[in-house]
């Protein structure tokens, strides 16, 4: 299925109503209300839309989410007109937005029906890097051979090489590893979306992400990976058997599979993500009296479209915005 390059334009809308809302919560200590007024604003942006769109990744199941469930049904096309799968993080790094502190996103992501990975709510294995990586860093390798393996690849030595990982116990072996090595390590609090695909661009400042987080925004960062054309391999990490029912019952059978990024986002995907607060990727957004600025990035894979889009919005003119 082909889809219309204007949604890319159209994704960037989304993101942007969701993270001017969420904007406004930076720093006053409540993430709940900070991800509820995203996810509000992105869901009434996106039922606005020129599609059938159903949420495959989002904010959980219809019990536990009042909006934006798995399942959810969500825009005006009719007839299955531009049917579409949608991937969705309102505010990646709610603890962030609510701190004030750096990486907090709201971004999204569709594909044609069927394209994305089911993903549990639970945690993936990720290794993330720019074309570099291909063929060259690999998720059964120790963080210490990977990153000799890409310095290698790059024509640099280890100390040039910057890798991110969540600050959690659980990495503390491999951050020794990196550090033995030679390499940085640029240690994040919350949310890996932002970080991963930082490393898939030249000049971010980051050349490898790599560690456990969620699996939901594994595939929101196998999207935006796959539209890069960087490398990027996930392997869902089981701590249940619950959650071994659940994966099962999403059409998972298969649980020591490494994905790719194109087997978790397949077809023509489109990606977006607006900052919230500032970060490697984009930056946050920025309130002047009667209007605000935000810093997004939209991808389309099927063009290799990189678009980074500076926007001034005047609240006067947009009622359907928190002014």
């Amino acid at each position: 299925m082909s889809m219309d390059r204007n949604l890319a334009l159209e994704l960037a809308r989304v993101t942007e109503a969701a993270a001017l809302d969420a904007g406004r919560w930076v720093g006053k200590g409540d993430k709940i209300a900070a991800d509820a007024a995203a996810t509000e604003a992105m869901r009434r942006t996106l039922d606005a839309m020129d599609i059938c769109g159903t949420v495959v990744i989002g904010e959980g199941e219809m019990d536990e989410a009042p909006m934006l469930y798995i399942g959810e049904q969500l825009g005006r096309g009719v007839d299955g007109e531009c049917a579409v799968d949608i991937a969705v993080d309102p505010l990646e790094g709610t603890n962030i937005c609510s701190k004030g502190t750096n990486g907090a996103i709201a971004t999204i992501a569709l594909a044609p029906r069927g394209g994305f990975l089911h993903a549990p709510d639970m945690y993936m294995d990720k290794i993330v890097t720019g074309s570099a990586g291909v063929g060259v860093v690999d998720i059964q390798k120790s963080a210490g051979e990977n990153v000799e393996a890409l310095a290698k690849a790059k024509g640099c030595n280890p100390q040039d090489l910057t890798v991110a990982l969540l600050d959690r116990p659980r990495h503390d072996k491999a951050v020794a590893e990196i550090r033995n090595a030679g390499a940085r390590c640029q240690l994040f609090g919350d949310g890996d979306v932002a970080a991963a695909i930082a490393s898939a661009i030249d000049d971010s400042g980051i050349d490898m992400m790599i560690g456990i987080g969620g699996a939901p925004e594994g595939v929101l960062t196998a999207a935006a990976i796959k539209c890069l054309n960087g490398f990027m391999q996930g392997r869902l990490v089981f701590m249940t058997e619950e959650e071994r029912v659940r994966s099962r019952s999403m059409g998972i059978d298969d649980f020591d599979k490494i994905y790719s990024a194109k087997e978790m986002a397949k077809g023509d995907v489109f990606f977006a993500a607006t900052g919230v607060t500032n970060g490697d990727l984009v930056r946050g957004v920025r309130y002047f009296p009667g209007g605000a600025k935000t810093h997004t990035v939209v991808m389309r894979s099927q063009s290799r479209t990189i678009r980074f889009l500076e926007t001034l919005h005047y609240f006067d003119h947009k009622p359907g915005f928190n002014s």
